[in-house]
Parts: structure tokens; sequence; C-alpha cells
């Protein structure tokens, strides 16, 4: 599931084809609206119901907080007293000196999973093309969740995020990633400072792909990698099925 609630994006179509496509150069103010993250993250106190006969039938509970979204009042997740809360509008905040000083340009925006996770992504300007071929972009993330599931996270990937699996995908590689958890607050300049650091991994990557671009590769070993990927279990008789015209497409 690509859990998407709202999103925007530059370029081409995401394989899911939702969202809103944006010419070049919006504004932040611009992507905030389209990306469907102009609300804020909203706290109040857990209270919970006693049995009727109690004296005070509602209580609460002090060492946890409730956050839910300003606009629609759901509530998204129960966190505790300490947790530092990030804003949607800091995550696309984080982009606008790079995109107006730094030629960075935002690609996509938008929220997963009804308001739980929300991310930015921007092209760097760095890219390379193997064998003349395969264009590779260079992008940087910025995500976070309020459920607990990820924490702030900025990181140089070659991932197009479109979705909750290509976040996923994108943030399993933890290779010079900056995370910064919920118990500390988000400083978006200290991160940048850090990733400046770590963007000689861009340079890196760009190496290990040219080495496997040169690296010959024997055709039946690469005829049996297909043939055990591209299987299904028949449901007659749950035999494994290999896909025959995946496998002569893909190869």
């Amino acid at each position: 599931m690509h859990h998407v609630e709202t999103m925007a994006y530059a370029g081409q179509v995401p394989w899911h084809g939702i969202g809103s496509q944006l010419a070049p150069g919006q504004s932040i103010e611009v992507w905030r609206e389209r990306a469907g993250m102009n609300w804020s993250l909203e706290e109040a106190e857990v209270r919970f119901a006693a049995e009727a006969e109690d004296q005070y039938p509602v209580r609460a509970f002090p060492e946890q907080k409730v956050l839910y979204r300003s606009d629609t009042k759901r509530p998204l997740a129960v966190v505790s007293k300490r947790y530092q809360v990030v804003q949607p509008r800091e995550i696309l905040e984080f982009y606008r000196d790079l995109t107006r000083y730094s030629g960075f340009e935002l690609e996509t925006a938008g929220v997963l999973r009804g308001g739980r996770k929300f991310w930015a992504l921007a092209r760097t300007g760095q890219g390379v093309a193997l064998k003349s071929q395969d264009q590779v972009n260079g992008y940087l993330l910025l995500a976070t969740a309020c459920d607990g599931t990820l924490a702030t996270t900025a990181q140089f990937t070659s991932v197009r995020v479109v979705c909750n699996n290509t976040l996923q995908i994108a943030v399993g590689d933890r290779t010079g990633a900056i995370k910064v958890p919920h118990r500390s607050a988000f400083d978006a300049d200290r991160v940048k400072s850090q990733l400046g650091i770590a963007v000689e991994g861009w340079h890196g990557f760009v190496e290990r792909m040219r080495i496997l671009c040169e690296t010959p590769v024997d055709p039946d070993s690469v005829d049996g990698v297909l043939r055990n990927l591209l299987t299904y279990r028949a449901a007659q008789n749950g035999k494994a099925v290999v896909n025959e015209q995946a496998v002569a497409k893909v190869r």
C-alpha cells in the first residue's frame, strides 16, 4: 500500500498516479498548499473514562499527551510529555534557503497514513548517467513521523520518494543519514551543517554504481535470479510457476 494521503510533485508522475503536479520553481507556500501540509500538530492531555459510579468519571493521565491534526481534529498518536513535535511546515521550510540559494529543486512532498508521517524531497543537482542510459539523480530527503515509527531523518538518497514504500527504501539505507530523535528539538541549521559533511556519500555511491556497471554478469546467472524472483504460487495446486513473460521483459 502506498498510504498517500496528499502529495505534490514536480516532473514525472508517481507510479500510483496520486498527487498534484507543480511546475518547477514554485514557492514553499505553494508546495505547502498543494502537498496538503498546511496544517499543524496540536497537543492535548490524555483523559480516560472511569467506571460510572466513580466520583470523578473522567480522569487525566498527565504523563502522556495526544497529538492531533489542527484541521480535521483527527487523533494521530499518544506520546510522552517529553515528545518534541516537528511540524509539517518545518519539513518544507528546511528547503527554503536551499532552493533559493543552493540550486536545490523540490521534487516531491506529502502526507502519509492520515498525517502520521510526512516528507519532502529535493533534487540536489547531482546526478550520473550510467552507461549513457540510466540516469541516477541525487536527492535530499527530510521525513518525520509523529507515531514513533520514524525519527526526523535527513539524508542524501538516489530514491525518488513518492509513497510509504519508497520512503522505507530511502531511510533503509542509513549511509550518511542524520537522525534526530523526538526526545530532542529539531534544529534545521545544525542538521544542514552535519549534512555538509555527509554529502561526500553521494560520490561513494556513484563510484560503487560505476563499478557495478563495469562488472560482467553471466547470462545464465541472470536467468536464474530472474526465475527465482519472478514466480508465483498457482491458485489450483500451490506450485511455483515462473512468469515467463515477465522474465523475458526484464531480460
